[in-house]
């Protein structure tokens, strides 16, 4: 007796494991159940799909069964295989996300460290001003290269602290307490002309 079941099972499109229940019904029929197992289908809603069941005469099963299923498994099968993409793809989504988080969290961190270590190094050199220690506050001074994106405070900083302790020129302090020389004016006498005595003088002549 050749009934070619096993031949049908292997035409079925299918990926997992297919599992028949076979148990006798009312009188003559056969309640089958048909469910599609894929284990590599991480996603639990795969839990809720429902088995095939079918009540029908054994004749009946012989004449329609493999046309019954043929569809519905193919639909479970390839909703299971997509669930499986999904739920790898989500399970990378996710790595890639807890990847991002920490080298966000990093970056902050990072951040958060170096802002310390700038306003501590600005602090320590307010500090050292303000005991008159000009020169070892510019030292104190972050370095331009370690904090590129505080350039202007940093050289406004340093500007402000190299003025304080700059060297002023000794011959120009000895220029300005030197008193400028009175200038000498010339004193002449105010006296009054005799017209009378140039007239005489004028007759002898």
């Amino acid at each position: 007796m050749n009934t070619n079941f096993f031949n049908q099972i292997q035409q079925l499109d299918f990926t997992g494991v297919l599992q028949l229940n076979i148990s006798k019904g009312i009188e003559s029929n056969l309640i089958v159940t048909v469910l599609l197992n894929n284990e590599q289908c991480g996603d639990s809603a795969k839990n809720l799909i429902p088995p095939l069941t079918f009540n029908a005469t054994p004749q009946e099963f012989d004449e329609g069964f493999f046309e019954q299923i043929t569809t519905p498994i193919q639909k479970v099968s390839g909703l299971m295989v997509d669930m499986e993409k999904f739920q790898k793809q989500l399970d990378e989504a996710k790595a890639q996300s807890a990847i991002e988080k920490e080298k966000t969290e990093k970056a902050k961190k990072d951040k958060e460290t170096k802002d310390k270590k700038f306003k501590d190094a600005m602090a320590k050199a307010d500090e050292l001003e303000k005991e008159g220690k000009f020169r070892e506050a510019w030292i104190k001074v972050p370095d331009l290269t370690e904090f590129p994106e505080k350039a202007d405070e940093i050289r406004k900083r340093k500007t402000a602290l190299s003025d304080k302790f700059a060297t002023p020129s000794l011959f120009g302090a000895m220029d300005e307490a030197k008193p400028e020389p009175p200038i000498e004016q010339e004193i002449t006498a105010d006296y009054p002309i005799d017209e009378t005595d140039e007239d005489e003088k004028n007759s002898n002549h």
